[in-house]
């Protein structure tokens, strides 16, 4: 019997291929639920006043930190289920603020694939990740490089 929700395997993530994840809404709850969490404890996040006052950004701010984590979140419900392997690096840059009740979601094209070296069975993929919010604005982008099953060994 075959299982729902495998991973995508390494011969399923050509270079080129784009796909998006579903959303996700960020609420008020998670921001201070992962403050709490990490010690993020800048008045950015936890001073609603000095928001008011002193920020450009108005709302309730949620740590970069955050976005990300829910990106890769959302990323692994859909594409690395028993297939990803290794997180080995990534570049990330951060282009925008999001607040309590923003709804982002992921898109994602390969942008690196190939067969790793040392390990046949298994697969090297960076991909550009590119977070954004409701309106479509670009929030941050990132490029992780994972190692992920392989179907085969060449």
């Amino acid at each position: 019997m075959e299982t729902l929700g495998i991973g995508l395997h390494f011969e399923d993530a050509p270079l080129g291929l784009t796909f998006r994840t579903i959303g996700r809404t960020v609420t008020e709850a998670d921001i201070v639920g992962f403050i709490n969490c990490t010690g993020m404890t800048e008045v950015l996040f936890t001073n609603l006043e000095f928001l008011k006052e002193e920020s450009d950004i108005k709302g309730r701010l949620a740590p970069a930190a955050l976005v990300y984590c829910f990106a890769e979140g959302l990323l692994v419900q859909a594409t690395m289920q028993h297939t990803g392997y290794a997180f080995l690096n990534m570049e990330l840059d951060v282009k925008g603020p999001v607040v309590a009740g923003d709804t982002i979601h992921v898109e994602c094209e390969v942008i690196e694939s190939r067969r790793s070296k040392k390990r046949p069975n298994r697969g090297l993929v960076r991909t550009k990740n590119s977070i954004r919010k409701q309106d479509g604005t670009v929030v941050m982008e990132y490029t992780p490089l994972r190692m992920m099953k392989a179907r085969t060994t060449g």
